[in-house]
């Protein structure tokens, strides 16, 4: 199935999962709109993107917590590509790893804007894009994280925003049949990226225990490959949930 001319927009792509997804999207043939809070890393992507062939890639300044500059990503998206086919919403924000009891509300805040907040707001631009459009119909896919099932110590914002993307797929899945809108969930376990740096080297990440443990990466482009699947299916089919992981890190067992 060519997905050639077939328009993405990529939010938080200006480094790790997102830039991988990025350009993996560019490369099957897709237009690409990628978007950031900050251009320079934007930038940097396209670069990166320049010899993986396919689709164009343009670049938009959105915070998506904010509604219109959410508005303004997908008017951009549709005026120079004309629809929107795929939308993965990638954009995240972590607290710093301290007791519940210790952590300042507007950090809650904070995280719980960009988490769910940003992925509603983008999700409804989708959705009135995708009706809207013709052919009506796309795919929504949500980066939900290993934490939508169990959390590391010290991550309640982060991991309650996680189980609750569950919640809102699952929701737009049901609410986006009739229209072809199609909405799936990707968890992902220690993907190689700036992010899990520390967890490779050093002490490793923080365990159940209170112990700190070096932990096993997967390459990111692997997780770039599995969206890549998930986009390209006929809307027909979706792909609800995936879990992709390293292999050897401690998940199943976790605690």
């Amino acid at each position: 199935m060519s997905n050639k001319g077939k328009v993405a927009i990529v939010t938080g792509a200006g480094s790790g999962i997102g830039r991988a997804v990025a350009i993996a999207l560019k490369a099957d043939g897709y237009n690409v709109m990628i978007a950031g809070r900050r251009l320079p890393p934007l930038h940097e992507t396209v670069k990166a993107a320049a010899g993986a062939g396919g689709g164009e890639m343009l670049v938009q300044a959105c915070d998506v917590s904010d509604p219109l500059e959410v508005k303004s990503l997908f008017n951009a998206a549709v005026q120079a590509f004309g629809r929107v086919d795929v939308l993965f919403n990638n954009a995240g924000s972590a607290a710093p790893p301290v007791p519940m009891e210790e952590l300042p509300v507007e950090t809650w805040k904070q995280v719980v804007d960009v988490n769910l907040t940003g992925v509603f707001l983008c999700c409804q631009e989708a959705i009135r894009v995708m009706k809207r459009q013709s052919p009506k119909g796309g795919r929504i896919i949500n980066n939900g994280s290993i934490s939508a099932h169990a959390p590391r110590p010290f991550s309640a914002p982060y991991t309650a925003t996680k189980h609750a993307i569950t919640g809102l797929t699952k929701s737009i899945a049901l609410d986006g049949r009739g229209h072809s809108i199609a909405c799936g969930q990707i968890d992902i376990g220690n993907a190689a990226t700036p992010m899990t740096e520390p967890m490779a080297k050093g002490q490793g990440a923080m365990q159940p225990d209170g112990s700190k443990k070096v932990e096993p990466r997967m390459a990111v482009e692997h997780v770039a490959s599995a969206v890549v699947y998930m986009a390209s299916l006929p809307l027909d089919t979706n792909v609800l949930t995936m879990t992709i992981k390293a292999t050897e890190m401690p998940f199943e067992g976790r605690g």
